[in-house]
Parts: structure tokens; sequence; C-alpha cells
């Protein structure tokens, strides 16, 4: 007769309450939650560290590419300076004021250009998103205005305006008017219908309609076209002042290059590029605080 050997009991847990086969403390299985918010908070913190790096290692590189190709004579400083060459001209032309007098004429050009544009974009885009036979009249005409450089219409604006800060208001307004009226008109047509089908059912006029419900909702999309309108009314000032005048920074590029000051030019070049970032960080401020404040 074969014997069968009797089950063996478990062996009883360590610790109280632990079931056999469960992985205890300490246990490769063993959940990890009290670890894993500090790891999280760790590693957002190392990637936040990295974006914040990047752009300025990116730079960093950018530069000493730019020495080594200037200091190795692959390419004549007459044409291309080294970056020591480009900083000198730079703050020397900051202490001595010349940023500042030219820089304030393109920065009075671009801000009347972009406020003539958007005192037209922003309803002209709202009356074309509601009504449609005004929108299949107008969109044709102002997608094929968009066909036309805007520096060709310069010699008109020279013709019809005087002699000035306004034509080349007028043709940043030009730029800028595009952006600003479509992304007004996307902002509008791209509302939740039924939000607005129940304001109207509770009673909301046209007007009550516009500011509590259609304008806070559309919002965003609005200010991000005219974020940006007010980076690229920088380059309609500039365009404007190479057709039209001599004065701003677009006058002082046109002015280094008449005198060969290779450096000037690049350090204008890098004065145009604050500028526009300061304008952009600028929207960007007012931005968020009209949506903070809508909130």
């Amino acid at each position: 007769m074969a014997l069968y050997p009797a089950p063996t009991a478990a062996p009883a847990p360590d610790t109280p309450g632990a079931s056999a086969g469960s992985p205890g403390v300490g246990s490769p299985g063993a959940p990890t939650h009290m670890n894993s918010a500090p790891a999280r908070r760790r590693a957002g913190l190392a990637r936040g560290a990295l974006a914040a790096l990047a752009p300025a290692l990116v730079g960093l590189v950018a530069l000493l590419v730019w020495q080594l190709v200037t200091q190795g004579g692959a390419v004549n400083t007459y044409l291309l300076p080294t970056p020591g060459q480009v900083a000198h001209s730079f703050f020397s032309a900051l202490q001595s004021g010349l940023f500042v007098r030219y820089g304030a004429t393109t920065l009075a050009e671009s801000l009347v250009g972009f406020a003539l544009g958007a005192a037209v974009a922003l309803p002209l885009g709202y009356a074309i998103a509601r009504s449609r036979a005004l929108a299949a009249a107008l969109e044709p005409y102002l997608a094929a205005s968009q066909a036309i450089p805007a520096v060709a219409l310069a010699p008109l604006l020279m013709l019809w305006l005087p002699i000035g800060l306004a034509p080349i208001a007028a043709l940043c307004a030009l730029i800028v008017f595009f952006p600003a009226a479509v992304n007004t008109t996307l902002g509008f047509r791209t509302l939740d219908h039924e939000v607005v089908d129940a304001a109207r059912i509770d009673g909301a006029g046209a007007w009550s309609l516009l500011r509590y419900i259609e304008a806070p909702l559309a919002l965003p999309t609005i200010l991000a076209g005219l974020r940006t309108s007010l980076t690229l009314s920088i380059t309609g000032a500039v365009v404007g002042e190479f057709v039209l005048s001599d004065q701003g920074l677009g006058g002082l590029l046109i002015i280094a290059r008449g005198n060969f000051d290779a450096p000037l030019v690049f350090a204008t070049l890098i004065a145009l590029a604050i500028l526009a970032t300061a304008l952009y960080g600028a929207a960007r401020l007012i931005e968020w605080l009209l949506v903070y404040l809508e909130a």
C-alpha cells in the first residue's frame, strides 16, 4: 500500500497580518509609494533644469563655433566679425545712447502700427465669424491680400501719407492685421455652441453674451493672434524704415552697412532680437493677467 507524505503546514509569516506568498517590507515586490513622490519631484526638477539650460548650452556652442571659425581664418572678419567685436560694438552703441535713440523710434512705429491693425482686425474678425454673408464676401480678399508683399505697397503709402511716422505705421498695420483677424475669427467660430445657446435661453442679450460668454471663451485664441502680431510689428517697422526713411533700427542698419561696419550690423540685429523678445514677453504677461482676471 502506497503511503503519501502528509501535507506540511505553511510557515507562519514573520510579521503580523502578512499572508503566505505576499511580499514583505523591503522585498523586491514591495510597493514603494513612500519613495515614488520624492523621485518624481527630483525627476521633474531635473527636467526643468535641463529645459532651462538647453538654450544656454546651444548658444554657448554656437558662440564657440563662431569664434573658432573667425579666429582660425576660415572666414574674413571683415565679413564675419568675431563675437568679441560684436559685443564691443553692442555695448559701445548702448552706452552712447545710439540704440536707445534709434530703438525708441522703431518701438513707437511698431506700437502705433499694432494698435491700428488690431483696432481694425478685432471687430472685423468678430463680424466675419458671426456673418456667413460677410465671411463669403471678405475672406477671399483677405487671403489674396497675403499674396501681395507688404513692402510692395510702400511706394503707395509714401504717396498717400505724409513722410514720417504715418506710412511706416500703416505698413506695420498691414502686417499686423492678418494674423489678428484670422485668430479672432477662429476664436469666435470654435466656441461651444451649447454654452452659447444655454446663455441665450437664460435671456442673455447680444452685448451680455459677448461680454460674459463669447469674449472670455475666445480670449486665449485672440490673445495668441495679438501676441504674434505684436512681434511681427517689429518686422513691419524695420521694413518700413528700409524703404520709407532712415530712422529707427532699420535706418541704423542702413548706416552701418554704408560704413561697412559689420560689427554694428550684427549688434543692431541683436538689439532688434532683444526688442522683439521683450515685446513678446510683455504680451505673454498681459495675456496671463487677462486670463487670470477673467478666471
